[in-house]
């Protein structure tokens, strides 16, 4: 009885990691966090604006694997590819332009890097996600889609522009002049052109990472093996099959026993 109390307590022991298969999709999600993404054509601006809509649409995701890169003048992987959504999205919160010390907008190195760092098995499966305000890197690209990888672009700003701020000051250029960072959608469009993926221009209601997240469930899904941590190794069933065990002893010597009470009659009558 008391085992089988301590039992339904159940006791958890360390933890262990178990894989699983999946029909889904690897995603790696390249954002620009150079300057120019600190522009305020969106609201509070183009980075932010960019952030949460990364973590609405890894909220949604379910049998997918998703990895993260940033990058600007070079290109970093700053979160390999996962079935950790809760990580993805923690990840994604901490984006910032001090990730790249070297200023640019180098979507090619992002692409390559992206390309490079799918898991093994994943071929036919693999999409590739760019935000950015646009630069031309076409011959990426066409690696890219040589290697059957979909390339979807998502153009945040507007063709008009607006300047850039940073603590609060506005950046010039050597004539004094404001920069102002405009969004360049012809180079972009062109990136989602040569590989068979899609472009789709950002707005201040949506960014587009929806409809994107749309396009993708049409992508060939293959299963994807995932290794999944559980936190606890459970321990009950060994109480449960001790105290079965006792049961099991208790019913073969229940006979034998009484046997042995019925000499000592202790309300037996004078």
């Amino acid at each position: 009885l008391a085992l089988l109390a301590v039992a339904m307590a159940r006791p958890q022991l360390g933890s262990k990691l178990r894989e699983v298969e999946r029909e889904g999709v690897e995603i790696m999600i390249a954002v620009d966090v150079s300057n120019s993404m600190l522009a305020r054509d969106f609201e509070p601006n183009r980075l932010e604006r960019t952030k949460y809509a990364v973590e609405k649409v890894l909220e949604g995701l379910e049998e997918d694997k998703v990895g993260v890169i940033v990058f600007a003048g070079d290109a970093y992987v700053q979160l390999p590819i996962t079935s950790d959504y809760v990580a993805a999205r923690s990840f994604a919160a901490q984006i910032s332009p001090t990730m790249v010390s070297k200023q640019g907008t180098a979507i090619g190195a992002a692409i390559d890097l992206a390309a490079s760092s799918f898991s093994s098995g994943s071929e036919g499966s693999r999409v590739i996600v760019v935000i950015s305000d646009g630069e031309n890197h076409e011959d990426d690209a066409k690696a890219a889609a040589e290697k059957g990888i979909r390339i979807y672009t998502i153009g945040i700003g507007t063709p008009e522009g607006a300047p850039i701020s940073i603590d609060g000051e506005f950046i010039k250029d050597e004539q004094g002049d404001m920069v102002v960072s405009k969004l360049d959608e012809q180079m972009l469009e062109q990136i989602a052109l040569t590989t068979g993926g899609a472009y789709i221009r950002a707005t201040n209601r949506s960014l587009g990472l929806d409809e994107i997240v749309q396009k993708i469930n049409e992508v060939e899904k293959k299963e994807l093996t995932s290794t999944v941590f559980e936190d606890f190794n459970e321990q009950y069933q060994y109480l449960i099959g001790l105290a079965l065990a006792l049961l099991l002893l208790e019913f073969a010597m229940l006979e034998r026993r009484s046997r042995l009470l019925a000499r000592f009659n202790i309300f037996r009558k004078r």
